[in-house]
């Protein structure tokens, strides 16, 4: 139910250019839109909803445990992600305090130690080379991993085995590791969290909602851009570098030999043992978005066709361009194009979207956007605190969290279908509800095999 529509000028997170045909989210006109990476590292942002300060509980809620209680943090990949986003966040907030890190690459953990001894004012970071130790520290609440792609669910498995509570980044590598995972969290009835912040972005959350809430008619179509990211040359083996542990690295990825800009973020992304390329990792993001406004966060299409080019003679192993068409049980189409981030949300009564991350919101009619919704009958929930924030808030207050494991099950699943078809270059017929294709070839790849050689290195 509409309860009240806003003049213009009086919602704060909303700017209208000069030309009245764009709405800037939270961002000044007169400022770039910065890049989903500076976003991240910013941490606050600007865009943390109300109530993300640091929050304590009365001591009712925890049984035994007194709220000024700290949960211990032990932090798993502390590259690039996982020191200036993961890591940095939760430095940040004062009911949570980080007393180990772990990496296969001894530089990191040195850097990773000294940043958490410095922000804590003391030395009591323990700087562990081997994940395993770090789940058998009995002085650990939660494990934080924000690891390559293909470690993310065994690492995680393990780690709620140990008994930890898990906070994991994005997305799965297979269908099956997924249903897996979400098997272990409902099993154990484990606290999970995938590190995922869209639905706390201010710019995402209001175009899901204008769309749920029916404010461009009945939904007929989504576009989603995703960014083309490199074609990286072939490369010839190397030693591999004294500070890494390189077989731990691979973990349960196919063997191959060690090349120098192999373990790097944009080079291991574009590689299939590893990941999926930008379909999983930026896919993630606005295809979360374009499913929550179709009211499809818990589902998966029912159709799909694609096609996608690996280029000849390089490392690339996943398409460096691409098309994709899903279709939903409602009807809707999702197009999904390598471009550049952008979402678009056409309905029978107008559209709404934006270009690039944190773009300017765009509409058809931008006063769709100055409406608010009676929480008691509006279709779409109200905005959680950043993930991080909202991760030791269900902690605290036994809510499931933003991003469970099913719901990173789910979206991911939507990002497996759609390279599954472009490897097999055909469209597929999915059921959402038995998690099968209509294609014994396309069932297969469902999963894939594990290497287990790592279990065998012995704990340093």
């Amino acid at each position: 139910m509409l309860k009240s529509e806003l003049s213009p000028g009086r919602a704060p997170w909303l700017d209208v250019g000069p030309s009245g045909g764009t709405l800037g989210g939270i961002l000044s006109m007169k400022k770039p839109v910065p890049s989903r990476r500076s976003f991240l590292k910013s941490g606050l942002a600007g865009i943390i909803a109300a109530g993300t300060a640091p929050q304590f509980f009365p001591a009712h809620l925890f049984g035994a445990q007194a709220p000024s209680k700290k949960v211990t943090l032990g932090c798993i990949g502390v590259g690039a992600h996982g020191f200036a986003v993961n890591l940095k966040q939760f430095l940040q907030e004062d009911d949570c305090q980080v007393v180990a890190v772990c990496d296969v690459f001894a530089s990191r953990r040195a850097k990773a130690c000294k940043a958490v001894d410095e922000h804590y004012g003391a030395t009591g970071c323990a700087d562990i080379a081997d994940f395993r130790n770090l789940l058998a520290r009995s002085d650990i609440d939660v494990a934080v991993i924000s690891t390559p792609d293909h470690w993310h669910v065994p690492m995680a498995q393990l780690a709620l085995a140990a008994g930890k509570k898990v906070f994991c980044e994005k997305p799965t590598l297979t269908i099956a590791e997924g249903r897996e995972l979400a098997e272990a969290v409902a099993k154990r009835n484990a606290v999970f969290a995938t590190g995922l912040e869209d639905r706390s972005v201010i710019q995402y959350y209001k175009m899901a909602e204008v769309v749920r809430n029916g404010g461009i008619g009945k939904l007929q179509r989504i576009k989603v851009g995703l960014p083309t990211k490199p074609v990286v040359p072939r490369e010839e083996p190397a030693p591999v570098p004294s500070d890494l542990d390189y077989e731990m690295w691979l973990g349960p990825a196919p063997f191959r030999p060690y090349s120098p800009t192999l373990t790097d973020a944009q080079v291991w992304r574009q590689i299939r043992d590893f990941s999926g390329g930008s379909l999983t990792d930026w896919g993630a993001h606005l295809i979360d978005t374009a499913q929550v406004a179709n009211f499809s966060e818990n589902s998966s299409p029912v159709a799909v066709t694609g096609k996608g080019i690996i280029p000849p003679n390089v490392m690339n192993t996943v398409p460096h361009t691409y098309e994709l068409t899903y279709t939903y049980a409602n009807g809707v189409v999702l197009e999904v194009t390598s471009s550049e981030p952008s979402i678009r949300f056409e309905g029978t009564e107008g559209w709404v979207g934006n270009t690039k991350w944190l773009g300017r919101l765009e509409a058809s009619n931008l006063e769709v956007y100055r409406k608010t919704y009676d929480p008691a009958t509006s279709r779409m929930w109200r905005m959680r605190p950043r993930e991080h924030r909202d991760f030791l808030d269900c902690i605290r207050n036994g809510q499931p969290p933003m991003y469970t494991a099913e719901a990173l099950h789910r979206l991911s699943t939507t990002l497996h279908l759609g390279a599954i078809a472009m490897e097999l270059g055909r469209p597929l017929q999915w059921d959402p509800k038995a998690e099968k294709f209509d294609d014994a070839r396309a069932n297969a790849l469902r999963s894939r095999a594990r290497r287990d050689d790592w279990r065998r290195i012995a704990k340093g």
